[in-house]
């Protein structure tokens, strides 16, 4: 389905799909509008097979500022959450196991069967922090700063982070970013283990294509997919399920032509021409 977006630009380049949040004069602020077109916009990189992995990055000098203050005083007044529902848009981009815990926003992002990875270029605060904290990865500009901003608004930890934040900083520096709401530039995210790459004031993003083509050429699609899958499933099991479970799906892989395919090109010394995913729209 060919949509043209308001509020997002999406590009597809050899095999690197791009989402920019693309509301420079807001700081790429996030309504409705913007949410519904980047789950409909990751759908359109789950079907096409020609694409290894998306970025998601913004317009101009921020990365994503976090909901519009518009929407937020809309819902101070009315004291519960609004939302508009934009069916043309409507979009059910991941979630293979159809497992309850990928469906809410941002959560679903781990459910996608192809890598997310925030390219942090400014800016990332509520939620647009909770967008990148659910990325498989995350590319941060040594200036560009995040802050959770929750507490400050009178809130808690929202969408999901008081479950995911924990897993990529530790307890203590997770409840520090909470309570203290302050500003962490790249060099200290990354020290503290929640940026996977520093980069350079204006790198991010072209180094994060770099690293989806990359895998692109040398790791099989299915590969990639199932690893996600089980990276994730397995955070919340005992040892002994995720063993059976691995183990199991070992044996579907050590059946599949990937694994020829993997092992002939390693002998024969030349690029591996792993199958293509091919997903129904």
């Amino acid at each position: 389905m060919t949509v043209a977006y308001k509020e997002i630009i999406y590009e597809v380049e050899n095999g690197v799909a791009t989402i920019t949040i693309n509301r420079p004069d807001q700081l790429n602020a996030l309504t409705d509008l913007t949410q519904a077109e980047i789950r409909h916009a990751l759908e359109q990189s789950e079907i096409n097979p020609d694409v290894v992995g998306t970025i998601l990055t913004g317009a101009g000098r921020g990365f994503c500022s976090g909901v519009d203050m518009n929407a937020l005083g809309g819902m101070s007044e009315a004291g519960k959450r609004l939302g508009n529902n934009y069916e043309y848009l409507q979009a059910d981009p991941g979630n293979p196991d159809n497992d309850p815990n990928y469906q809410s926003s941002p959560t679903y992002f781990l459910g996608l069967r192809k890598p997310l990875i925030a390219a942090i270029n400014g800016a990332a605060a509520g939620l647009g922090f909770s967008y990148a904290t659910f990325c498989d990865m995350r590319f941060m500009d040594e200036s560009a700063k995040i802050v959770t901003s929750f507490a400050p608004r009178g809130l808690i930890a929202e969408h999901g982070t008081s479950w995911m934040l924990p897993k990529l900083v530790g307890p203590s520096n997770a409840l520090d970013m909470n309570w203290s709401s302050r500003k962490i530039n790249g060099e200290e995210a990354f020290r503290l283990g929640y940026a996977n790459r520093l980069c350079k004031d204006g790198a991010c993003v072209s180094e994060a294509k770099a690293y989806l083509r990359e895998i692109g050429q040398t790791s099989a699609p299915m590969s990639i997919m199932m690893m996600k899958r089980q990276i994730y499933k397995h955070l919340s099991k005992e040892l002994g399920e995720a063993m059976s479970e691995s183990t199991a799906w070992m044996d579907e892989s050590l059946a599949r032509n990937d694994f020829k395919e993997g092992v002939a090109s390693f002998v024969e010394r030349r690029p591996p021409n792993f199958e293509k995913i091919y997903l129904s729209e």
